[in-house]
């Protein structure tokens, strides 16, 4: 065929030295042929029927494409699909230029909106009706059920043909057509189209003009006159397109108005084997190029004119095929995409995957199977009836799945009940069998991988249990959404403080250097307040040892609070006040960390790396994903015991073999709840991991999607806790909050957190002394500065030591009635008692006066031999 083109073209431009050519190649490959003429000549090469997108990897300037490129309809098959919700969708196509070119154009536009291709069908051109059968075969297998079919109107009525007999145009399928195929419906026989029942198909929209409708009349009788003996042919696109082609080079002709319209003739050898290095060259080249390039005109197909030599894409119409042939749905515009009218300017915004058709944005539907229920886009893949789910046999943690064989087999746990619960809020029936994982002596047939492995290799169509998504599993299937808590757990045992048990365990709470200085501050402020209030309150007086007693008594009793006596000193009570806020301080502090060596639950140790630090032992579970975390972290493998059991974990505890065991959260939940009391959760460093409990379907399952979102509501209205009250008993109540952190065991307070308490105590009391030393001092200046040089200096501080001693008379708080009471008191002593009257009260009070003052009048002179009076030395 392409030899017959040829032949003609280059006799076209040699012999009759044609100056354009209009043509309708069949193939690509008669088109670049044509390419490669017209380059060479330098003569326009116009087509109407060249449509596949590898055209356009060979850009040249004598080319022009007067029809829809293959790659412009991509977008319109992409919003299809998202407007029904679909998320996979297989290309058919023939294995030649045709349909290979649109192939990476469609894949990309696909993947932009995460819509899936699994599988490429590419039907041979020349492929026989067995060929056919094999790959339609093949896609009957798999899940998907959207079909997007791009082949010529030859290829493509045999393959619906065959698809009908297969039962491929039923209920649940779902297929597109390409304007290629739909643009020839007017022309193909009616049985044709019977089997394409239910299909979408998309055609280059053209509008409907009065011009277009007398000119299909003329061409219609024309054709008829032509050719009588063929019945209902009616004008499709491409006789539009050929049509506006011819008008376009009309135009572009009348622009030149070139008077030459000759060849030159090259300078070749006639030699040569290369036909086109002998054709010659076309002298209106520039011209009648540019002047194509420009045309711009409203022609029959619609409106005219080319970008890059191609013609500029237009809207598209899709149709729904029916018994009475097709049907207009809807249109798809570049600046509204899908629409149900041209005239409207409501846009589809329905885009999401998870939802199904958007009603604005097409109108009725008869879909394969004769039903207006939109399909899904996917069905399993059933062996007889039923979908296949593989069940792991676990004889350890049972409460997520039990098989159970007598008198059937039957199937419960957690895991189960889960699945159950979801499977029925879906919004679509599946029927399922669950199928055990295990030998014909019920012991397991493998681990979770070669379970998993299983479903990888299609023998079953899902997997439930407690299965956990780990990036070498997720290679092969697809997982949920987990459903139970994620992460990792460490459990250790909980232990009562030795402490606790020993009689001297309330100094625990304390360092010695904290006892020492505590006590040490007690007798210093005893001291203190003893100096502040010795001579001016009765308390603080008396026999020595009832002083020292007194002061020590006040000092220790702040810490309970009990210091009853009143302080007269305004320094004294400064000084307490800041050492009771001490004392409070200290005895709130005492009494916590008292509370916790007594109470508090130890766990020892409760961190990683003090387990690897001390070299302990810990335990997992067997066939455990855990262990090649803990040989990650550092642990070596004799450092590790495997467990099959929460009962066979307790004994490991008991028996004190591990300090502490790894598991996967919901298997710790259990086995803490089975215990409640005796151990607890802690988070670990590597705690925090995204793996949890999922349900495994094969690779590009849609249940995977479907359940994932149902697992989530279920989660939101709380019916997986539900669940799992059912299945544990509730004793999640039991789970008490997680520990964080190196350790819980209470600290022994030293020093450190007292000293600035220690300081403020000090200093204040150490001014307060200061300040009384000062006054006293100032009082007594007198002697201080007395200018007898006989009396030396430690005299003096002798005779004001002696003045500190006794009673400050001045002193508003000794007062006058007190001196009264105390001489009746010694005048009682050495005769009878007698009443006073005001008088002689007054008497008394002059005497005390004149006594102290002869007193201290003797005691100077005693100091002064010279004989000088007390106001002298004064």
């Amino acid at each position: 065929m392409i030899g017959i083109f040829s032949v003609r073209s280059v006799d076209l431009i040699k012999n009759l030295e044609v100056q354009a050519i209009i043509i309708g190649p069949e193939s690509s490959m008669q088109a670049k042929y044509a390419m490669n003429l017209g380059d060479n000549a330098q003569v326009p090469i116009i087509s109407f029927s060249t449509t596949s997108s590898s055209i356009t990897t060979f850009p040249t300037s004598y080319f022009f494409r007067v029809a829809q490129n293959d790659s412009s309809q991509v977008k319109v098959i992409r919003s299809i699909i998202q407007n029904f919700g679909w998320s996979e969708a297989v290309p058919i196509y023939v294995d030649y230029e045709f349909g290979e070119g649109v192939i990476p154009y469609l894949t990309n536009a696909l993947q932009e909106v995460d819509i899936r291709i699994p599988y490429w069908c590419v039907i041979p051109s020349m492929a026989s009706d067995d060929q056919i059968v094999a790959k339609l075969h093949q896609l009957m297998t798999m899940q998907t059920r959207v079909f997007i079919v791009h082949m010529l109107p030859s290829l493509g009525s045999r393959l619906f043909a065959i698809a009908k007999e297969m039962g491929m145009m039923g209920e649940g399928y779902a297929w597109i057509t390409t304007d290629r195929m739909t643009n020839f419906f007017g022309s193909i026989k009616s049985s044709v189209t019977d089997n394409m029942l239910g299909v979408i198909g998309l055609k280059s929209y053209v509008p409907n003009t009065e011009e277009l409708e007398h000119f299909k009349l003329r061409w219609q009788m024309k054709f008829q006159k032509d050719n009588p003996t063929i019945l209902n042919v009616k004008l499709d696109v491409f006789g539009l397109w050929a049509y506006d082609a011819v008008w376009a080079l009309a135009m572009a002709v009348e622009k030149v108005r070139a008077a030459n319209f000759n060849f030159q003739k090259l300078n070749i050898s006639d030699h040569s084997t290369n036909i086109l290095e002998r054709l010659g060259v076309s002298q209106s080249d520039p011209e009648l190029v540019q002047a194509l390039s420009s045309t711009v005109f409203r022609g029959l197909s619609g409106n005219f004119s080319l970008l890059y030599g191609q013609l500029r894409s237009t809207n598209f119409q899709i149709v729904n095929v029916n018994g009475n042939g097709e049907r207009e749905i809807g249109y798809w515009t570049l600046q509204e995409g899908l629409v149900r009218n041209l005239n409207s300017t409501s846009r589809s915004t329905n885009t999401s995957r998870f939802s199904f058709m958007d009603a604005n944005a097409f109108g009725p539907i008869i879909w394969p199977g004769d039903t207006i229920t939109t399909p899904k886009g996917w069905e399993i893949p059933k062996h007889g009836n039923w979908m296949r789910v593989l069940v792991p046999v676990n004889h350890g943690f049972q409460e997520f799945v039990r098989v159970s064989r007598a008198p059937a087999t039957t199937f419960s746990g957690y895991c189960i009940d889960v699945f159950t619960a979801v499977v029925e809020r879906l919004p679509y029936e599946v029927s399922y069998e669950f199928i055990p994982f295990e030998r014909p002596n019920g012991d397991p047939a493998g681990s979770y991988d070669d379970l998993i492995f299983q479903v990888f290799r299609g023998n079953y169509d899902a997997a439930v249990g407690d299965l956990s998504n780990r990036p070498n599993r997720s290679l092969y299937v697809d997982f949920t959404l987990p459903y139970t808590d994620t992460g990792i757990s460490m459990i250790l045992p909980v232990k009562r403080s030795k402490s606790s048990k020993n009689a001297w365990v309330f100094l625990k709470p304390l360092t010695w250097e904290v006892w020492l200085l505590s006590v040490c501050f007690f007798i210093f402020m005893g001291f203190v307040v003893w100096v502040l209030e010795h001579r001016i309150n009765k308390g603080f007086r008396g026999p020595l040892q009832n002083q020292i007693g007194t002061s020590l008594w006040f000092s220790f009793s702040t810490m309970v609070f009990a210091h009853g006596d009143q302080l007269v000193s305004n320094l004294a009570r400064f000084v307490v006040i800041v050492w009771c806020f001490v004392v409070l301080v200290l005895t709130q502090s005492y009494t916590a960390s008292l509370s916790s060596l007594l109470t508090v639950q130890q766990l020892q140790p409760t961190d990683v790396s003090l387990l690897l630090k001390n070299g302990d032992i810990v335990g997992l579970q067997e066939d455990s994903f855990v262990q090649g975390i803990l040989e990650q972290v550092g642990f070596y493998p004799d450092k590790l015991r495997t467990y099959n059991s929460i009962e066979r974990l307790h004994e490991l505890f008991e028996q004190g073999s591990i300090s502490a065991a790894f598991d996967e959260a919901p298997y710790m939940k259990v086995f803490v709840s089975t215990y409640c009391s005796k151990y607890t959760v802690v988070e670990t460093a590597f705690s925090k991991t995204d793996n949890g409990f999922s349900f495994v379907f094969r690779k590009g399952s849609h249940l995977t999607r479907d359940v994932s979102g149902v697992i989530t509501n279920l989660q939101k209205e709380d019916q997986i806790r539900t669940i799992e009250d059912k299945c544990f008993g509730k004793q999640a109540i039991c789970m008490g909050p997680n520990i964080t952190g190196s350790s819980n065991r209470p600290l022994t307070l030293s020093l450190d957190s007292f000293w600035g308490l220690f300081l403020i105590a000090w200093l204040s009391s150490s001014l307060a002394l200061l300040i009384f030393v000062a006054m006293f001092l100032y009082q007594h200046r007198h002697i201080l500065i007395c200018s007898d040089p006989n009396i030396s200096f430690w005299r003096r501080i002798c005779i004001l030591l002696q003045m500190y001693d006794q009673e400050d008379i001045s002193s508003h708080t000794i007062t006058l009635q007190e001196s009264v009471h105390s001489l009746v008191a010694v005048e009682s002593s050495a005769s009878s008692p007698r009443p006073l009257s005001s008088h002689s009260s007054q008497t008394a009070s002059n005497i005390i006066v004149l006594e102290m003052q002869e007193r201290l009048s003797t005691r100077l002179g005693d100091l002064n031999p010279n004989g000088q009076t007390t106001q002298e030395i004064a």
